[in-house]
This record gives C-alpha cells, structure tokens and sequence, in this order.
C-alpha cells in the first residue's frame, strides 16, 4: 500500500516537474518584433519564426572608431544590440552610454554578443571623433563599435531595418533628424527581439537578463 502512494507522488510530482519546465521554456522565450508599432508576437519554435517574422535587419556597412569596416557579416550568427547617438549630444546620449556601458561590462569577452552604436550625425562623428569618444567615455570592448558612414544610408537602416524612432509606429521622412532613446535587441537571425528605453538602467539591466536568454535559444 505504501509503495504504491509512494509511487503515485513519485509519478505526480515527475509530471508537474516537466510541466513546469514547459512553462518556464514557454516563458523565457521572447517575443519577436515584424513592425514600427512592435506589437510582440510570441513563437515556440525557430522553424515557426522562419515561416511567419519576414522582417530582418538589412545588409550595412559602416566604419568603427578603429577605422574598420563593419558589415552583417559581423552580426550574422551573434547577438546584437544597436543603439543611436552623437558624440556631441548633451541630453540622452550620454546616459545611454552609460547604461551601455553595463552590457560591455558583462559581454566584453562574450563572442557571440555585438554592440553597435551608431552616430546619428554621421558628416560630424568621423573615425577620429569617435575614437576620441570611445578613449573619454572608456569603451575599450572589442565587439563594441561606434559607427558612422553615409548619412542616407545610416537613417535608411535605423528607421526601416530598425524601426528606431521617438514615436513607435511612426516614420519620418529621411531629411528630418533621428533622435531616438530606444536600444534594440537582435537575434542570430538579424530579427528584432526586444526594445529598451537607454536612459534607464533598470531596462539595461533587463536588457541584459534578455541577451542571455537569446543566446540559449
């Protein structure tokens, strides 16, 4: 009789042990992101978020404050997280350097993990500006790029690959100027997983928590 009952909250508490873990899978996955208005989308599989998120980061090419040309190629199978600043901006940038600054922290020798910040004033934030910001604001990650480039080009891919914008949803023309607070997550497979207010430290750290997350995927 005993062995039985015993045998019996052995089974049960094997099953609830499995569906726990589903649960946890279920939730530790995150959401994927196929407009400007980022309304999430959650998937189970890979296979799934192949057949249904069409939306991908674009092919680039920009130059780092080393003066090396960075490309997808250098994002293609990694993690990476983009943001948008300007060595000369005295509101928000700098506190989302900051906030950066913890993710280089705890990804410095992490391979499969990229950053990338791009100046938004590309024709005054040359390679040596950029170095200089890199050397002052002590960004000294490998795989932390601060990037510029063609304007046009830069803009392009912020607003149509990144949806990076102050105001979800909306798209300016071109010509107007990009300012944005929003940090974004990006998968190995160059889809939008996530998006983050870069002047709190609290979504850094959260931030964080959901790069790790990805690269168990």
């Amino acid at each position: 009789m005993y062995r039985t009952v015993f045998l019996r909250i052995s089974f049960f508490c094997f099953l609830f042990s499995l569906l726990a873990c589903a649960d946890n899978d279920k939730t530790e996955r995150l959401p994927y992101y196929n407009s400007p208005d980022f309304t999430p989308i959650f998937l189970k599989t890979d296979d799934e978020a192949n057949r249904k998120i069409t939306h991908q980061i674009a092919n680039f090419s920009c130059i780092d404050q080393h003066g090396n040309i960075i490309t997808q190629k250098d994002i293609i199978g990694k993690v990476h997280v983009a943001s948008f600043i300007f060595t000369s901006c005295g509101s928000i940038c700098p506190i989302i350097t900051k906030n950066m600054k913890l993710l280089q922290n705890e990804f410095k020798n992490d391979k499969n993990v990229v950053m990338l910040s791009y100046s938004v004033t590309p024709w005054i934030d040359d390679v040596e500006r950029l170095k200089v910001y890199a050397q002052v604001n002590k960004i000294n990650a490998a795989n932390w790029h601060l990037l510029t480039g063609k304007k046009y080009d830069i803009y392009k891919l912020a607003r149509q690959s990144y949806f990076a914008e102050e105001d979800l949803g909306f798209t300016k023309d071109s010509t107007q100027f990009l300012h944005t607070e929003h940090i974004l997550l990006v998968d190995k497979n160059r889809k939008i997983r996530g998006i983050y207010n870069g002047t709190l430290e609290l979504e850094a750290d959260q931030l964080i928590k959901d790069i790790k997350t990805l690269e168990k995927e």
